[in-house]
């Protein structure tokens, strides 16, 4: 379009007063859980179920922000010491939801009033943790472009390890041998009903002698996000001689399977036990899903790399999707304003 082209388009001014911002309380959880059932960007961790289940760690500041009594978008996040919104550090994964339906004008009005709002509260940067978009249903690089014209500082960046099912790479020789040797030894999967048999013996006790530390999620909490998920979260084990030797904990998505836990025991490492487990769920199980998702394997912040951890996920054939962290100072809110004062309605009949 040329100057003369857009001159001729009629334009009606914006106005601040139409959107506005309300921090979630429970009595909003029935309007908060709709909205994220039908977002195009949105998945079940973002249910206020499984999001409350840690509600005793974090200060909860979810938002909501409406247009008239429209609600057009969702921010999960809780409140740090420092005068910082994080969205959300007990999620893997974080953001703005919109509808299913949202326009790039739609995404840069809800991130002007979410900034106006903290900056009227006296909170000073929101620390914006992106969902990776192969968990979309839709493309949602409106919140890149909007990124983009907030000057948002992108801090960290983790690599995801991901399979496009449709358009698989072979398994590394490697991850085959062990498979067969699994595979003829009569390794078998078994999906369980609970997480008793893999959490604490072979999960905790793995994390704990390798890493000193525990699960995320303890086996109580897990088994409630279970019971209020029971779709979504599922528990799968390797078996040798009536023994487990290796699990995975798998929370399916519309688009995507993601390993959230992974661990083998001793006697699984030496047997092949994980790489047949891992081969059953990308062959069989999961092979219709568009993606699964090995998630990261970085650490100190995204700056270092796990490199046997990147080679055994690579080993399957999984590659680099990047899961973006950033940093928006409230007060840029003004850079979204020359665009959203004017918006053209479409051209002359």
């Amino acid at each position: 379009m040329n100057a003369s082209e857009s001159d001729l388009l009629p334009v009606h001014h914006w106005k601040s007063t139409d959107y506005f911002v309300e921090r979630y309380t429970p009595a909003r959880k029935t309007d908060w859980d709709a909205f994220v059932r039908t977002a195009k960007n949105a998945t079940f961790l973002f249910h206020r179920d499984y999001m409350d289940y840690h509600d005793d760690r974090f200060v909860d500041h979810s938002l909501l922000i409406f247009h008239g009594k429209t609600l057009m978008g969702l921010l999960p996040a809780n409140l740090a010491t420092d005068s910082t919104l994080v969205s959300h550090a007990g999620l893997t994964y974080g953001g703005l939801m919109v509808p299913h339906a949202a326009t790039l004008l739609d995404v840069l009005h809800c991130f002007h009033a979410l900034l106006r709002h903290l900056h009227s509260e006296g909170i000073h940067k929101l620390q914006y943790k992106r969902i990776p978009l192969f968990y979309n249903t839709l493309p949602d690089d409106e919140v890149a472009y909007a990124l983009f014209l907030l000057e948002a500082r992108l801090y960290r960046r983790d690599c995801a390890m991901v399979i496009p099912q449709k358009d698989r790479l072979r398994f590394q020789r490697r991850r085959r041998r062990e498979i067969r040797q699994a595979t003829q030894l009569g390794v078998h999967v078994v999906q369980e009903a609970t997480f008793l048999n893999f959490w604490e013996p072979v999960l905790a006790l793995r994390l704990t002698e390798r890493h000193g530390r525990r699960p995320v999620h303890s086996v109580e909490e897990i088994t409630g996000l279970m019971q209020h998920f029971p779709d979504q979260i599922k528990q799968f084990s390797a078996y040798y001689g009536g023994q487990i030797v290796a699990g995975a904990t798998i929370y399916e998505t519309p688009t995507v399977a993601h390993a959230q836990y992974s661990a083998v025991s001793e006697m699984g490492s030496k047997i092949g036990a994980l790489d047949f487990l891992f081969g059953w769920l990308i062959d069989e199980r999961y092979r219709d899903k568009i993606y699964f998702d090995f998630g990261i394997c970085n650490e100190n912040e995204g700056l270092s790399l796990n490199l046997g951890l990147l080679d055994w996920k690579e080993g399957f054939g999984a590659r680099c999707y990047s899961h973006d962290f950033y940093e928006i100072a409230a007060e840029n809110y003004v850079k979204l304003e020359p665009i959203l004062k004017c918006r053209p309605e479409g051209p002359l009949a």
